[in-house]
């Protein structure tokens, strides 16, 4: 069973929709005490940083993710504003601490082609190391949907499992054992989308 947290942001049922599509037990869960009845989490995400954090530390969603997904090792899916909040900052209208779940820092794109517009809106390829589990039966460059204006910045570059280039390269995706994460949004990806969220499915870190 699939948990997909609901903390007031998010679009929640085209993810859950996508997941059943292919076929997946999955359920919203607005309680975070029941996060421990799921095999699987999913954290998705749209807005903004710190309106995303302040929701999840009211609904109490901070402690329990961290027991779930630090101590107990489920394995989670952060979807865009989802993945940006495992960042250990974010700096959209203020400084704002984050999951720090990764050494990183969530910043606003600064493209080299000052013509391309933010937010970055639209299909775009993605590059991700080889044999990666989480992108099986995939071409080598993918065209995947995103939708944001600011991008995770990672210290520990061994995190980063995918990159696409927006007037420069920024981080498409993340991984660190258990936790998975994308910039872009799977369940708007037709079937390559579709694929990362069969993977993470059978994935078992």
């Amino acid at each position: 069973m699939i948990g997909i947290v609901d903390y007031g942001m998010g679009n929640l049922l085209s993810v859950k929709s996508a997941f059943e599509m292919i076929g997946a037990d999955v359920k919203i869960c607005n309680d975070a005490n029941d996060l421990q009845n799921f095999d699987k989490i999913v954290l998705p995400g749209v807005g903004a940083f710190g309106d995303c954090i302040k929701n999840l530390e009211e609904k109490d969603f901070v402690l329990k993710l961290n027991e779930e997904v630090l101590v107990k090792g489920k394995p989670i899916l952060g979807i865009c504003l989802g993945m940006q909040v495992m960042a250990r900052a974010g700096f959209e209208g203020g400084v704002y601490k984050g999951l720090s779940w990764f050494n990183a820092d969530v910043e606003l794109i600064n493209p080299n082609d000052k013509n391309l517009k933010i937010p970055h809106i639209g299909w775009n390829n993605i590059s991700y190391k080889k044999d990666f589990p989480l992108f099986k039966n995939l071409p080598p460059s993918p065209d995947v949907y995103f939708v944001h204006s600011f991008y995770m910045k990672c210290i520990n570059e061994e995190n980063i499992c995918a990159t696409a280039d927006y007037g420069g390269n920024f981080t498409a995706a993340v991984c660190r054992k258990n936790i998975f994460a994308t910039q872009f949004h799977p369940e708007k990806s037709q079937d390559y989308g579709l694929k990362i969220l069969e993977n993470f499915i059978d994935w078992t870190p």
